[in-house]
């Protein structure tokens, strides 16, 4: 049965000048679901935030630019994300999923309309799929070639103790391949955990880029964040030009029970990005590498 996600909390800058022409790497939208329902099988049910909110989100955050990725809720259903990257071309990017049946004229259109990536759902836990939906690796196999020949890349979402087991299949796509929110680990497994030694490694190398983002998620203790600390400087020690970063906005999974830590706070996520790098790898991070990863000019 669906749960529903608590509301992100409002808007407010983080406090500290953003670089010009800074992107927020991973968003959600959600609706309106008079338009665009929800999948009936799902794992999660989000309040509506549809283009419209996320760009008011960004103006009141500073960010110029933002990625917008269909949410597992949505299936392969495209549509909301469509419908906001065409209220503001300029400014967004999408990141699709997709069924192994989608036709070329599909993908030319996803294409024209701003979409840049395909994303992949391979979150475990004790091997178990943790959200239903999403598009897995028979499918990416199926679809490599032809979303190779019109320049996507692979967006992973995965745990990165999995990450030895499945980068084999992650790379035979031929594609870049980005992996989602560090890699999704717990701070309590620790930086020498393989699976994240791993994602370090790849980083290192450029054969992998990684999200430096989701410190909500990974954190033990809350905000300011800190315990993701030795993470996020392991990845920026790494390679900072195969890092971005995005809020995950608006949140979703976040219920209010007795050991939810709370929605976080965008600009508190914005502030521990800060803490972790100098001016010129910001910079690299919320601009360059995203112009680069996502086409934009």
């Amino acid at each position: 049965m669906s749960r529903d996600c608590l509301a992100p909390q409002a808007p407010a800058p983080p406090g500290f000048a953003l670089p010009e022409g800074a992107c927020d790497s991973h968003t959600h939208v959600f609706g309106p679901y008079a338009r665009y329902p929800l999948a009936e099988d799902r794992s999660y049910t989000p309040p509506e935030n549809d283009g419209a909110a996320l760009l008011s989100q960004l103006d009141a955050m500073g960010l110029a630019r933002c990625v917008i990725v269909t949410a597992s809720a949505y299936g392969a259903d495209n549509r909301a994300m469509l419908d906001a990257l065409a209220q503001a071309p300029d400014r967004l990017r999408g990141v699709a999923v997709l069924s192994d049946g989608v036709s070329e004229a599909e993908l030319d259109a996803l294409t024209a309309a701003g979409v840049r990536g395909v994303r992949v759902n391979l979150f475990r836990r004790d091997g178990r799929q943790v959200y239903r939906n999403g598009m897995g690796l028979e499918a990416l196999r199926a679809l490599s070639p032809r979303l190779r020949a019109r320049g996507w890349h692979l967006q992973a979402w995965l745990h990165a103790p999995d990450l030895l087991e499945l980068w084999p299949a992650l790379a035979a796509s031929g594609m870049p391949v980005v992996i989602d929110h560090m890699g999704r680990m717990s701070t309590a497994r620790g930086v020498d955990d393989p699976g994240f030694t791993q994602l370090s490694r790849l980083v290192a190398d450029g054969a992998a880029w990684t999200k430096i983002s989701g410190a909500d998620r990974l954190t033990a203790a809350g905000s300011p964040f800190d315990d993701v600390d030795p993470f996020a400087a392991a990845l920026i020690a790494a390679n900072p030009e195969r890092l971005v970063w995005g809020s995950d906005w608006p949140h979703i999974n976040y219920f209010g029970g007795a050991t939810d830590l709370g929605v976080p706070s965008d600009a508190d996520l914005l502030r521990a990005l800060r803490r972790w790098t100098d001016d010129r790898s910001l910079r690299r991070i919320l601009v360059d590498n995203p112009a680069t990863l996502y086409g934009f000019p």
